[in-house]
């Protein structure tokens, strides 16, 4: 396939559609409190069945390690068997249809709708990095902020199509994800990726996340207009279609490629590859000039290892990839960054989620009546921080060659002051404190991804990315167990002496303790983060000395 043609922009057009559908786990709040009254448990249990969500969402070392063996079609077929099953069974137990099922098969079922966002993420993403190695992080930011933009997209369908009904929207995600997955599936294929430096390709990333960004404004105004004036079924279902036509957004590239084919590429060419008709590999070593001289020393060093090798002086052993070069699994877990890189996440992460999954809870200890709106708040900041995270680390890696990780050592900063804030249990500042927690939460997402590729290489990089990934279910569950537990606490203090049948908890006791922990555990996540960024700041000048990505020698992604 020829590089730099339309199928790689149609198949990033058709993976923006599996991200918003995919990210169907970030719904729990809206469908928590009816499955806390169908299943009659108090909050910490309801904390455990959102852990569930986090485990079943990050548990990809399976599709991680098949990524690299089956096509991305087979991904998706088995994301959307998980999310018929898993979504199907909560479903019955919140729409009464069903006997009573017991609370660890509703666990098992939430676990396992979440996996489905797993399958369909690595499939989506694996496949776009590969199809756009020079701009992996544009790649990443886009199609992780269409995640994040996923909570605000099905509360959007949730109130104004679904009336609120959470069995209703629990059908739609097991009919309609699946749906999604088998309209899309025959354009998300691996194709040659373009590895000159393309103008036109930068105005095409610039025009998605343009168009990403105006779809989660409109979503946030839609939302505020819901809460303002009451909408008519009539116009409610305008906004929907203004809504589907905006996530069709991204298919104007491909689109315009072919009307307009004499316009596909514009960027520099080599007039060798002109003269000779030569077409580029999927994934070529670099030859900028910066390192010739490096690399006809380490050229003649291996002619003479080859010698020695071939008279039996020397015994044949793999030389093990310097970082910024294509590890295998076990060779970067091995690596002191592999594992900074997951405490980092595990703490940003795994704290944030918790935030998250408790955001019903934590709005009405504050004193807020409906909390649709956060949940909003939350998934458009999400989706600018993952979007915003994307392009503005690639300008640092590009302009200055910092690591993309100074950008976490910001972001842990200000989670320091946001959890702070939070647990001062104001409604005044619970908003503001969402938006914080949301950009911050968003740009840890997607420097992870791009950081973890350009660190140990994209050849095994399903398989690092999906480990790494795992400290979000870990830090959910620990944090998630300890806010569960203090909650819990304050709700016998409140209502011991009296018969409310409001079993809430209202004030800033409620969290506060839980807050004051995570704001404890930003602090260790901004050192370590400090500490990642100094050792891997030389791997970063090596990549983009020249201004632009040079893939390393010895690299065969």
């Amino acid at each position: 396939m020829k590089a730099g043609s339309r199928p790689p922009w149609l198949g990033l057009s058709a993976a923006v559609w599996v991200q918003v559908a995919g990210g169907a786990s970030s719904t729990f709040a809206l469908y928590s409190h009816a499955l806390k009254v169908a299943l009659g448990v108090n909050q910490s249990r309801l904390a455990m069945l959102a852990v569930a969500c986090d485990v079943g969402d990050n548990l990809g070392l399976l599709p991680g390690v098949l990524c690299n063996r089956l096509h991305p079609a087979v991904l998706l077929l088995i994301g959307a068997a998980a999310c018929v099953l898993g979504y199907g069974t909560t479903w019955l137990a919140v729409s009464g249809l069903a006997p009573a099922l017991p609370y660890w098969l509703i666990w098992l079922a939430l676990c396992l709708a979440a996996n489905s966002g797993a399958w369909l993420g690595t499939a989506v993403l694996v496949t776009n990095m590969r199809n756009f190695p020079l701009s992996r992080g544009a790649v990443a930011g886009i199609l992780k902020g269409y995640v994040g933009l996923s909570a605000a997209v099905y509360t959007e369908i949730y109130t104004g199509i679904l009336h609120d009904s959470a069995a209703s929207l629990l059908l739609l995600l097991t009919l309609g994800v699946p749906a999604v997955c088998l309209l899309t599936m025959y354009f998300v294929r691996p194709c040659e990726p373009s590895l000159a430096p393309n103008s036109s390709e930068q105005a095409h990333f610039l025009f998605t996340q343009i168009g990403s960004v105006l779809l989660g404004v409109y979503l946030v105004g839609a939302t505020i207009l819901d809460h303002v004036v009451t909408l008519t079924d009539a116009l409610n279902y305008c906004l929907l279609a203004i809504m589907v036509l905006l996530i069709f957004a991204p298919v104007v590239i491909p689109l315009k490629m072919t009307l307009f084919p004499s316009n596909q590429r514009k960027g520099p060419l080599d007039p060798s590859d002109i003269d000779n008709g030569h077409t580029e590999p999927f994934l070529l070593p670099s030859s900028s000039g910066s390192n010739l001289a490096n690399l006809e020393d380490d050229d003649a060093s291996d002619i003479d290892i080859l010698l020695a090798e071939g008279e039996g002086a020397v015994k044949q052993t793999r030389r093990r990839p310097h970082r910024g070069e294509d590890f295998r699994f076990r060779e970067a877990l091995l690596k002191a960054d592999f594992w900074l890189l997951f405490a980092v996440y595990f703490i940003g992460v795994g704290s944030g989620v918790t935030i998250l999954n408790n955001l019903a809870q934590v709005g009405i200890a504050a004193g807020a009546v409906d909390t649709t709106i956060s949940l909003s708040l939350f998934s458009f900041c999400n989706f600018f921080g993952r979007l915003g995270g994307g392009a503005i680390s690639e300008y640092l890696v590009r302009s200055w060659t910092l690591p993309r990780t100074a950008l976490i050592v910001c972001t842990q900063v200000v989670m320091i002051f946001t959890y702070l804030l939070f647990a001062l249990g104001l409604y005044a500042t619970l908003h503001v404190s969402v938006a914080l927690l949301g950009i911050c939460y968003g740009i840890q997402f997607s420097v992870m991804i791009s950081t973890s590729s350009e660190l140990f290489g994209l050849k095994q990089f399903g398989k690092i990315y999906n480990f790494i990934s795992m400290g979000n279910p870990i830090g959910a569950l620990l944090f998630n167990s300890l806010a569960g537990y203090i909650y819990d606490l304050e709700v016998q203090k409140q209502h011991s002496t009296t018969t409310d049948s409001d079993i809430a908890c209202h004030g800033p006791n409620c969290f506060g303790f839980t807050f004051c922990v995570l704001s404890g555990m930003a602090c260790l996540g901004t050192l370590l983060s400090i500490v990642l960024t100094v050792r891997i700041r030389p791997v970063y000048q090596m990549l983009y000395g020249g201004g632009s990505f040079s893939v390393p020698r010895g690299s065969a992604h």
